[in-house]
């Protein structure tokens, strides 16, 4: 059988420089694991601007879609701010997305023990923090029609159009089921049902397939804004929440500072299965391209890291090596190694991108 394949797209930014260290631990788990794939690069966003004139040239989009999944870096960086909207970087990411069909947006916010300090939050509120956020990614407020600034009468007014249809709303369900049978089976679907005729559908849709296809799921449903106040009160009373585009985009954002740095935060977003039963994917870390320490060595690499992690457990069926690496993050951090954005009052050991890369590895090699 052929190898599984990965396309990686570095970037821009810091994007090139934390993808050479997931570089190494693929080839850590080639090596050590017997884990093989077969490993492409192309270009994305700004980098793509450069030599093609495009965030993102056909023939890369084509790659995207026939490999087993995808590693992003960041895009985007004050060079092409001035660019046409067409053209951006951030352009070539929503393509992707978008001609992927990648529907479901998986945004973990987990808490390691080494870095409970560093949340804006008491420690033993958030310490052993591990929740899953599924939002819809390709419909509701950010893509529905009408849209736009209109005149009317003697002033302008702004429309943006929520829009779900149960499809939609059903398939992303789906996927926050399955995700909960592979944790601690508890569903919480949230949206506002109590104002909004979406999601007055959005809830009878979530409860329909629940009853019809994942009646063993635990599933419980919350008004939106109670949701980011409780995940503020008492974040750990979560397994996995599924809600729409816009309050996703919210919720997910709150809670990755639940754990104190984004730099630690990976994300997964996933479509429909291929004909080899994965799904089509791409995976990224949450940060973006930090232009201001591009090319420095100083950006922390274990969000990409982590994101590799999540390619291991949802596009690979390799669960346990995933934990296997997640372990191994969270025993270099308790040994206090730290990259830039993790110093903190208590101290730690600095560490470049590279060090932090390398020491993982040695994790690894001491897993074994």
């Amino acid at each position: 059988m052929a190898n599984p394949s990965i396309l990686i797209l570095p970037g821009d930014g810091i994007g090139p420089e934390v993808m050479a260290e997931v570089r190494k631990i693929i080839s850590w788990f080639d090596a050590k694991r017997g884990l093989s794939f077969d490993v492409s690069e192309d270009l994305v966003g700004g980098a793509a601007y450069d030599v093609h004139g495009t965030p993102l040239a056909d023939s890369t989009m084509e790659k995207a879609q026939s490999v087993d999944a995808v590693l992003l870096g960041a895009v985007g960086g004050p060079k092409y701010d001035s660019l046409p909207f067409e053209v951006k970087p951030e352009r070539g990411l929503l393509r992707l997305r978008k001609e992927m069909d990648l529907y479901a947006n998986l945004r973990p916010a987990v808490c390691f023990d080494a870095l409970a300090d560093f949340s804006s939050l008491k420690r033993d509120v958030v310490a052993g923090l591990d929740i899953m956020i599924v939002r819809e990614l390709t419909s509701g407020v950010y893509f529905g029609e009408p849209r736009g600034i209109f005149t009317e009468g003697n002033e302008r007014v702004g429309i943006n159009t929520q829009r779900y249809t149960e499809s939609e709303i059903a398939r992303v369900a789906r996927s926050a089921f399955e995700l909960a049978r592979r944790r601690r089976n508890k569903v919480c679907s949230m949206e506002k049902a109590n104002v909004m005729e979406s999601g007055i559908l959005w809830r009878e849709v979530v409860q329909k397939v629940h009853d019809e296809e994942y009646p063993d799921v635990e599933l419980s449903h919350m008004y939106a804004d109670n949701g980011a106040m409780q995940l503020v009160r008492n974040p750990k009373q979560f397994d996995v929440i599924v809600t729409d585009n816009l309050f996703g985009d919210i919720l997910s954002d709150a809670a990755a500072m639940l754990t104190g740095s984004l730099g630690m935060l990976p994300s997964a977003s996933l479509g429909a299965p291929m004909a080899n039963g994965r799904p089509k994917a791409l995976y990224e870390p949450v940060h973006g391209s930090a232009p201001d320490i591009a090319g420095q060595n100083k950006a922390n690499p274990i969000a990409c890291i982590l994101s590799f992690g999540m390619a291991l457990r949802y596009s690979f069926d390799q669960g346990a090596e995933a934990d296997r690496l997640e372990r191994a993050v969270e025993a270099v951090l308790a040994k206090g190694l730290r990259t830039a954005d993790l110093m903190g009052p208590e101290g730690g050991s600095p560490v470049s991108t590279s060090e932090m890369g390398d020491a993982i590895v040695q994790a690894l090699d001491e897993s074994l």
